[in-house]
């Protein structure tokens, strides 16, 4: 990955994201909850590198600690979505045939369902909170890793080597990890980081409609609700958030199709030589 220009892109986002989420739990420019009157909308300057938003915060120390909210939204939700995923993909591929269409017919009616529609329902219990945003992410990306895996892992199934596996006595779960998984694990590689990106526009989406991160929880999204409505006036505020939220979501889908490509033997010739 690193010897492509796209591969050190992401890479270098990436690990910036993750730093500075480190960084942010113990350190921020200015207090996250330093307000001054006087200082309101202020353009960029030395006091405040990215400038104030309308409470006269300052803007870069926001959006250091919601680096982390955000890194915790999208890890949480990828981390549902391939656990429902990979538990829908084993029940698909069962040896009872009236669980594996059952599941396809309960994936196939669910999968249309919205996720935004998903969090609305979940908002009414639960209230805005992160819990929303994670929920209905990992439910509807979950829903649709298992949709796209289907196929492929129907074909590493029927293979030669997953038959003979099963002729020597190998459980089902045994051919699921050792032969199976291994030939999905690419298409599940781009799948999980288009779904860790979506899951960030997710969150923006969400809590501009006021279902998402609470108020008074930094994150990208937060900032870019509390700041749109003075686009016309401040766009540097809606500027600085957008910018972070669309540079990570492009790292994240390269970084998913170079993993893809670095783990399959057919288009990297060096895992090819490595197996050799």
């Amino acid at each position: 990955m690193w010897s492509r220009a796209e591969g050190k892109f992401s890479i270098l986002v990436l690990g910036l994201w993750v730093l500075v989420s480190l960084v942010s739990l113990v350190w921020t420019p200015q207090s996250l909850w330093a307000t001054d009157g006087y200082q309101v909308w202020k353009a960029p300057s030395a006091q405040h590198w990215l400038g104030t938003d309308g409470t006269g915060a300052d803007v870069l120390s926001w959006l250091m600690a919601g680096s982390h909210t955000n890194l915790l939204i999208s890890l949480l939700a990828v981390l549902l979505a391939a656990l429902l995923g990979l538990l829908l993909l084993t029940a698909m591929l069962a040896s009872n045939q009236l669980l594996a269409a059952g599941t396809v017919v309960v994936v196939d009616a669910l999968i249309s369902l919205p996720t935004v529609l998903l969090a609305l329902m979940l908002a009414v219990p639960l209230g805005p909170s992160i819990a929303v945003i994670v929920i209905s992410c990992g439910i509807g990306y979950g829903l649709n890793l298992a949709r796209i895996v289907r196929p492929q892992a129907l074909l590493a199934a029927g293979s030669d080597y997953a038959l003979s596996a099963k002729a020597n006595g190998a459980g089902g779960w045994r051919i699921m990890l050792d032969h199976i998984l291994p030939n999905v694990m690419p298409t599940m590689a781009v799948q999980l980081s288009l779904s860790a990106g979506t899951a960030l526009l997710a969150e923006s989406g969400l809590t501009y409609l006021g279902i998402g991160v609470p108020s008074g929880v930094p994150s990208w999204g937060h900032s870019l609700a509390t700041s749109v409505k003075f686009i016309d006036v401040f766009p540097l505020t809606v500027l600085w958030p957008g910018l972070l939220v669309t540079m990570v979501v492009v790292a994240l889908n390269v970084c998913g199709d170079l993993l893809r490509q670095a783990m399959d033997p057919v288009s990297n010739p060096e895992l090819r030589k490595l197996a050799a």
